[in-house]
């Protein structure tokens, strides 16, 4: 079926891309079919899942996507040319290799795989079967990251001496979910972490180093609910934090340098309106409060309040529309991820042996 797309006043018809999204928990349902269907070039056909019931409740202009009971059914679809992942992290590398095999684009859901050589080998796959792979690093696309990355590279704050970035909770009980709960991939390092050292490797690449504090906090956590990184960058050191027991929260975002400062508080406002049920759309989608706009302190001047860019996760989709469509590069590169996944697992040896480990780059 067509879809109309308005481009510079005209109309054009086009067949968009059919999309099977694997998995349905709160991944799939709030993070990824919401910002497939917002994209029109996209066409969320077919959603895997145990909960049928959730897929008909999709149901719009063309109709609900197809549900699914098994991955199988998604590879065989000649249709079908692009599979999204949001399964549990320690069942990616397997749903992932067997949709490269199928001849699939492929969107995984961060922290892409276990370990490095499981993302390696994706990552070969990928380009012998010449299939698009990404990962949904979201949050390259929170407005908050994006108005510090800007000041970063305008030179508002000269040399950057220190970054510091914070993901914390406050959740004293453990929840009943796999992102909670002992296992391979679970743990806020593997969750969290992902995201913060996704941004950290986008504004200034892979660290020399790292040292590592990681443990289990809450009298009964069952994995990984604390982590406090320090990455080496020479002069420079960028921390990475992320807690459950933090009833008040300090900034998001600390960033200083020999031209000045910047202070961002509050969080990207999209995980919050897609939990409380609205859908990516309107031109005010990803607007942040006023009250939560960072402040830029100069080395010398008066300090000033910097409006937050608008963040919107469409952009990954649009982004990976254009690689499929028009051979433009996927909005995240996996090998990105594979350095991402250097740093956890860094930060897993420097806190097992109190001790920090270098990193050796390609």
């Amino acid at each position: 079926m067509g879809r109309s797309i308005r481009d510079g006043g005209y109309h054009w018809l086009v067949t968009p891309i059919s999309v099977a999204l694997v998995g349905y928990g709160v991944g799939g349902s709030i993070f990824h079919a919401p910002f497939i269907r917002a994209v029109p070039r996209l066409r969320l056909a077919m959603v895997v899942t145990s909960r049928r019931e959730k897929v008909e409740a999709l149901a719009g202009p063309g109709g609900a996507p197809r549900a699914a009971a098994r991955v199988e059914e998604a590879l065989a679809d000649p249709a079908i040319k692009l599979v999204v992942v949001a399964t549990p992290t320690d069942t990616h590398f397997e749903v992932v290799r067997r949709a490269l095999l199928a001849g699939k684009h492929v969107v995984v859901d961060k922290p892409f795989v276990l370990n490095v050589p499981e993302a390696e080998e994706l990552i070969a796959l990928a380009r012998h079967n010449g299939c698009l792979l990404s990962v949904y690093q979201n949050r390259r696309w929170d407005g908050d990251f994006q108005t510090v990355k800007r000041a970063i590279r305008e030179g508002s704050l000269g040399t950057v001496y220190h970054y510091e970035a914070h993901y914390d909770r406050f959740r004293l009980k453990v929840r009943d979910v796999w992102r909670e709960q002992a296992g391979k991939g679970s743990g806020i390092l593997y969750d969290l972490g992902a995201h913060l050292i996704d941004q950290a490797l986008v504004l200034f690449g892979l660290p020399g180093a790292v040292t590592g504090d990681v443990f289990l906090q809450r009298p009964d956590a069952r994995t990984i609910d604390y982590f406090h990184l320090v990455l080496d960058y020479g002069r420079m050191r960028a921390v990475l934090h992320s807690a459950m027991v933090v009833p008040g929260r300090g900034p998001h975002f600390s960033v200083h340098g020999d031209g000045g400062s910047f202070l961002k508080y509050g969080m990207d406002p999209q995980e919050a309106a897609l939990g409380a049920g609205r859908t990516p759309c309107g031109d005010d989608w990803g607007a942040d409060d006023p009250l939560n706009y960072g402040t830029l302190i100069p080395a010398a001047g008066d300090s000033r309040r910097v409006e937050t860019l608008r963040g919107d996760y469409r952009r990954y989709y649009e982004a990976m529309a254009d690689a499929i469509e028009k051979g433009a590069p996927v909005p995240v590169d996996p090998a990105d991820s594979r350095n991402g996944l250097k740093v956890i697992e860094a930060a897993l040896e420097s806190a097992r042996g109190r001790r920090t480990v270098n990193i050796v780059s390609e």
